[in-house]
């Protein structure tokens, strides 16, 4: 089994290079954005100069990950506001450039009522420009605020669902600070617990067909000095069977009212497993990812990427061949069926944690509590 100890010392930084920073050099504004499509293998940046290159980072993942991608929507306006081009246009392209993750069209707009709002006020372009960058960056720092207390909150919740500590956390996809303002979500919690001495061990499902576990979670949690274990994603089962996982943390890319929860694809045959063997299943996602106005997980659009996505395999500097610019595992013409994010109904998820507070058990009433409590989320 492939294993990583656990050092001592001091936590590293999971990566050197800001997952996402505003720069301003003399030839205009840019969004330099740190490439996930070459980790682990190179920390390599992607300079964004408009709205459009976002937009291709963001649908190639090169920019991944619910709370970033709401705080790189947010820029991405200010970008296009700063540089001239037509606002409403940007906002509608970022918007759409991966339909599942709600929090990417908060982002977007909320920038883009900043801007509306100065130009109301009287401001001139300039102005509105600076407001939008100004909510963007706003935005930043609540997200990694919010990391912050869901880290706490979800510590919480383990050391009383599973008191004593010594916990075998599984954990699928990536949610560390690759995806956040912070240092993630589920990760988050997860590394809380490293540094308390509570976390056993990290099982990190590889999450087919892009490898985000195997590429981005294991990358972190090894250079958190963390203690994880990577795994095929079929041999989940194996390991619930084997009493090994004391609970599931996951993220979330969009949160229904009632409770449902879109998630990277095989998130759902985590949660059936976890009830099964009586495994606490949480979320660990920030208000941003509820969004009240799609009622239920039926109503979730689930976003359908391309077929060589699981018909190659891709790596970063192995040559490639294939039509989508991968190795090909399977016959030319080969059809594939590759949804990004699969859907969790409210009765199989035991808690989901966010900076507000923790809803357990599940429901639209307390989740619309919550969310009331703390500010209504809307898109607006």
């Amino acid at each position: 089994m492939a294993d990583q100890h656990a050092q001592s010392g001091e936590d590293r930084r999971p990566t050197g290079v800001p997952v996402i920073r505003w720069e301003e050099p003399p030839e205009g504004p840019v969004l330099v954005l740190l490439d996930q499509t070459r980790l682990p293998a190179e920390e390599v940046e992607l300079v964004c100069t408009d709205a459009p290159v976002l937009v291709e980072a963001i649908r190639s993942l090169a920019v991944r990950g619910a709370p970033l991608l709401g705080i790189a929507g947010a820029y991405g306006v200010a970008l296009a506001a700063v540089r001239g081009f037509d606002v409403d246009d940007a906002a509608d392209a970022l918007a759409a450039a991966r339909p599942t993750a709600v929090n990417l069209a908060v982002g977007v707009r909320r920038a883009q009522a900043a801007y509306r709002a100065e130009l109301a006020g009287g401001g001139d372009a300039g102005k509105a420009a600076q407001a939008a960058l100004a909510a963007a960056r706003k935005l930043h720092r609540e997200d990694a605020e919010a990391s912050a207390r869901m880290a706490q909150r979800g510590l919480a919740l383990l050391d009383e669902l599973l008191p004593g500590g010594g916990h075998r956390i599984l954990t699928h996809c990536n949610t560390g600070s690759l995806v956040s303002g912070g240092e993630g979500t589920a990760f988050a919690v997860a590394l809380a617990a490293h540094r308390k001495g509570q976390l056993r061990r990290l099982w990190v499902d590889e999450t087919r067909p892009l490898l985000q576990g195997a590429r981005l979670t294991a990358y972190e949690a090894a250079r958190s000095g963390m203690a994880y274990s990577l795994l095929t994603d079929n041999a989940a089962g194996s390991l619930f069977a084997a009493g090994e996982v004391d609970a599931v943390l996951i993220g979330a890319d969009r949160i229904a009212a009632d409770g449902s929860v879109a998630n990277k694809v095989g998130s759902y045959p985590l949660a059936v497993l976890a009830r099964y063997h009586h495994v606490p299943f949480i979320v660990v996602a920030p208000l941003t990812t509820v969004d009240p106005e799609t009622p239920d997980g039926a109503s979730i659009e689930v976003e359908q990427r391309p077929g060589f996505e699981v018909t190659e395999v891709t790596a970063p500097q192995v040559p490639v061949s294939g039509p989508g610019g991968g190795i090909p595992v399977a016959p030319l013409g080969t059809q594939a069926y590759n949804p990004a994010f699969d859907v969790t109904p409210p009765e199989l998820v035991t808690a989901i944690v966010t900076e507000a507070g923790v809803v357990s058990p599940v429901t639209a009433e307390a989740l619309a509590e919550l969310c009331a409590g703390a500010g209504e989320v809307t898109l607006g």
